[in-house]
Formats: C-alpha cells, structure tokens, sequence
C-alpha cells in the first residue's frame, strides 16, 4: 500500500485549544457555544454511551446482548453525527430495538406496578442507561422541536424513545428473578 492509500486519521490531535473561549466548531464548521442545545444533546448521548459501556463490562461478554449493545453504541454514534452534520447525516432506525423489546417483552410477566430500579449490578445499570436516554431524548427533542430542524432529528428523538424502552425490557430480562414492583399509592 502506497502513501496515498493509507487513509489519513479522523483525529490526529485531542487538544486543539479551539473550545478555550466557550465554543466548539461542528463537522458542519460552524461554531457553538459549548453551551448550546446541541452541545447539551450530544453531551447527553455521550453519557448515555459511556453508562452502556459500563453494562457491557457488567455482563463479562456472556449474552448475546453484549452484540446489541455494542451496535446500539454504534447507532449512538450515529446520532451524534446527525447533530454534528446538522441533519445531513442518517438517523439510526428503531426496527431492530422494536424486535428485540417484543421478543423479550413477550418472555416476562405482566407488570401491575412500576419496578423499582434495583437488582444486580448489571440491571441496576441497565435502569441507569434508561435513566440516561430518557434524559438525552428530552435533549434531543429540544432542537427536533425547534422551527426548521430537519426530519433526522425527530428521527433521531424516536430512536432515544424505543432505546428507552428496550433498556427498561433488558433490565427486567435480566433481573427477573428478583424484581420488584412499587407498592403503589396509600
């Protein structure tokens, strides 16, 4: 392979000394406050896949969900760069969480009360993923809602939405054998 061939790295330098006064360039060019709407949504994305990988080292490589995982901190990734493109990249699609949350959905009892989040580590921090993409979907939709965002944003919105909802299904998966239900009101 020649030079030229070799592909030229995405991030050759971590400190750039660009952010020193508050603001941050996206992959557009353009430049943000750090404490803009999207710097707040892909904060929160972010977090969101760093908890996912704090599950994924919970699970010590033993289920096939390490697999779904690892693609949803794929699709993650996605969704950043949704943001930093300002609508010009694809969202990721929620076809593949609908199926997985039918599937194990259909493998667990009926639920009379909301479950506690609790249980062994690794479903304690699946609530904490659901936890955090519930927060970084509130994120998200501020700048879907806001006039003229392009269509990849709600896309990316619904994708935090089902994301969600497949964290609450895998927590009760895998913390069956313990969970607990809210005693409900007086």
């Amino acid at each position: 392979m020649s030079d030229s061939d070799k592909q030229k790295p995405r991030i050759s330098k971590v400190t750039t000394k660009g952010g020193d006064r508050g603001t941050t360039k996206l992959a557009t060019g353009r430049r943000v406050a750090k404490s803009s709407q999207y710097v707040r949504a892909v904060g929160a994305v972010d977090e969101l896949n760093s908890h996912i990988g704090l599950a994924i080292a919970a699970m010590d490589g033993a289920t096939e969900h390490t697999g779904q995982l690892l693609d949803i901190q794929q699709a993650l990734f996605e969704v950043g760069a949704v943001l930093a493109m300002e609508g010009t990249y694809d969202a990721p699609t929620t076809t593949g969480l609908e199926s997985a949350i039918e599937r194990y959905n259909s493998e667990l009892p009926d639920l009379e009360e909301f479950v506690l989040p609790r249980g062994t580590r690794l479903v304690a921090q699946l609530h904490v993923c659901r936890a955090v993409c519930r927060r970084a979907e509130v994120e998200l939709w501020s700048l879907a809602t806001a006039e003229d965002s392009p269509v990849s944003y709600s896309q990316c919105g619904q994708y935090l939405n089902r994301l969600s909802d497949f964290f609450f299904v895998l927590a009760r998966w895998h913390g069956q054998a313990d969970e607990l239900e809210w005693h409900g009101p007086g």
